[in-house]
């Protein structure tokens, strides 16, 4: 069964309520009608009702009118998410006039629908820079417990017959959000994509931190950095199956894995690779990507107290409508069969 099959019949069985603030953009509507028909979350939309009706049937879209609609313009709305993010945000000298403004403002009023347990997740971006998108997340919904630092994973699709990961599929973290990451950020980072396998990916996550050294073969302050992570992901989570530092080579490929790394039960069989620094990161998946014809998937924002995906704006309805299918699944949680 692909990925995606399996995602998608979790969704199905487990609907969860995915807010889309970007609610009168034509991709969006159409993602979003596919998804109710198809019984996958309940939607909420944010936008002008007449707006967004009349949209839907511009665009022959027959199921918008069963989404929950709410208007960023309407004054009860405000009233009602206004006090939440005033008191998330007073100890930084917020006004209830600001708070107010702010509130209008339709990414910020689907994470405070999310913050108020109203709705399970939220997906933007398609109108909206990524800047825009993690700001609002980052203001009201916050980290998870336990964790400072938000990060980004591409679920990387491999080819048929590749003989890495698990079931055609590797994690690759971070890609996408922490240029220069600490040994504590890094460690998070490692945390949190060994989550991010056991919920998207549906695999028993083994996680190797990577390096240009293996086991003591360089040294380096970057090095030092690595070995550092590993010991606060070890505290972090006993019971994740991570090593560090290894070299790309050592954590892929079994018989370089036992050369080099005897002792680690990591070694040669990662499926979760975590990335020393951003730029490493993002080089190397998007190489991956265009070299070895692998379709990456993502980046899936991880570390939120509640997901809230960004989506590019080249994004396409099947791109969108995978995102909402994603992150239904980051809300489920670690159900996968």
């Amino acid at each position: 069964m692909q990925l995606f099959e399996k995602l998608t019949l979790k969704a199905k069985k487990h609907p969860k309520r995915i807010v889309l603030p970007e609610g009168t953009e034509p991709r969006t509507l159409k993602a979003a009608d596919r998804i109710i028909a198809e019984g996958l979350a309940h939607i909420i939309l944010i936008g002008n009702p007449t707006e967004i009706l009349a949209k839907a049937d511009e665009l022959g879209l027959t199921n918008i009118a069963q989404a929950k609609i709410v208007d960023p313009a309407d004054q009860a709305v405000i009233d009602k998410y206004a006090p939440i993010f005033f008191e998330l945000r007073k100890s930084k000298g917020i006004s209830m006039e600001d708070a107010r403004k702010t509130t209008a403002n339709p990414l910020y009023l689907g994470c405070l629908i999310v913050k108020a347990g109203e709705a399970d997740g939220q997906v933007a971006g398609a109108i909206n820079t990524t800047g825009n998108v993690l700001r609002a997340a980052f203001q009201v919904i916050k980290t998870a417990p336990g964790i400072t630092t938000v990060s980004g994973a591409f679920l990387m699709l491999l080819p048929e017959g590749c003989p890495f990961g698990d079931n055609g599929i590797l994690i690759f973290a971070d890609c996408a959000v922490v240029p220069d990451p600490t040994a504590e950020e890094l460690a998070q980072i490692a945390v949190c994509a060994g989550k991010t396998a056991r919920d998207i990916a549906c695999i028993d996550p083994r996680v190797a931190i990577l390096s240009f050294s293996t086991k003591g073969s360089a040294k380096h302050e970057r090095v030092d950095k690595v070995i550092q992570a590993t010991e606060i992901a070890h505290r972090m989570d006993p019971e994740l199956k991570l090593d560090g530092e290894l070299q790309a080579d050592a954590a892929l490929v079994p018989s370089v894995g036992e050369l080099k790394a005897p002792q680690s039960g990591i070694a040669g069989k990662a499926n979760v690779l975590v990335f020393p620094s951003l730029e490493v990161g993002n080089i190397v998946y998007k190489l991956v990507q265009r070299l070895g014809g692998v379709e990456a998937v993502g980046p899936v924002i991880q570390g939120l107290a509640a997901p809230c995906n960004d989506l590019s704006r080249g994004a396409s309805p099947e791109d969108i409508y995978k995102t909402i299918i994603m992150t239904a699944n980051q809300a489920i949680g670690d159900l996968c069969d």
